[in-house]
């Protein structure tokens, strides 16, 4: 999808940007870093539809984001993009109830079972209130849309987003969202974290991980916007740099 057009019917505003406090990426797409744990949502508006990317920590937060997408667009968010299933991504997604969402194929498995009940302990243990963890995962719903290869949504207007399942890597089921324009932009999920060292917990796959990002730079270019999961907005040479130095810490061969 490197180097298509820039759609060319993207709906009028209502209020800026940076009034509703998102950083403006390129023509119809931003994104906000949420307060807390630094996490990033994303929003793609095309002529028909809008997407967001990744839905916050708690049920209060995606409201929130809900909320300030319509703001922005004068239209509800009719498309969710998970980009993996850890809590500061994922809980605030029951406020999207009436959004088509989608996740990696075997993601709808991650969130049921012994799967939730780990979801909520990792709330906790990263400092959520517990009652808001109970009340989150007590909504979540698995994804109705499995994505086991790439995904185009159509949002209208000349619009195309690309959702690619380029893992395992930061977990087992990572999606990256790739919005074609000048320029384009990826949303990498954890795959990529500016902020911080990227974090490699029990549901990590460090052997593929390195791969997982050769194949997001592969899709995206030397010349795309690479929107972190948490953290400043990088390019192509900070994920290949952060690419080289996973292999590195994980002992994976070229």
């Amino acid at each position: 999808m490197p180097g298509a057009a820039v759609p060319a019917s993207v709906p009028v505003m209502t209020v800026t940007w940076e009034e509703s406090g998102w950083e403006q990426l390129a023509p119809g797409v931003g994104r906000r870093r949420l307060p807390g744990w630094d996490c990033t949502a994303g929003l793609v508006v095309g002529g028909d539809g809008v997407l967001a990317v990744d839905a916050g920590s708690r049920l209060a937060e995606g409201a929130r984001l809900r909320t300030e997408a319509r703001e922005l667009t004068g239209r509800r968010v009719t498309h969710l993009a998970l980009t993996h299933p850890h809590f500061d991504h994922i809980l605030g997604a029951p406020a999207f109830a009436d959004t088509e969402v989608y996740g990696a194929v075997g993601l709808d498995v991650a969130l049921a079972g012994r799967g939730r009940e780990e979801l909520h302990a990792d709330a906790v243990r990263w400092g959520l209130d517990p009652a808001a963890a109970d009340e989150a995962v007590a909504a979540l719903v698995p994804p109705r849309h499995a994505v086991s290869g790439e995904w185009t949504l159509d949002l209208g207007g000349g619009r195309q987003v690309l959702l690619a399942n380029v893992g395992p890597g930061h977990t087992a089921y990572d999606l990256a969202v790739l919005v074609p324009g000048d320029p384009e932009v990826v949303f990498c999920g954890d795959l990529v974290e500016e902020s911080d060292e990227p974090q490699a917990g029990p549901d990590a796959v460090p052997s593929r991980w390195p791969a997982a990002l050769d194949r997001l730079l592969r899709l995206g270019g030397e010349d795309a916007v690479y929107v972190p999961g948490h953290g400043a907005v990088v390019d192509a040479a900070f994920v290949r740099a952060q690419r080289d130095a996973l292999a590195a810490r994980f002992g994976v061969s070229e």
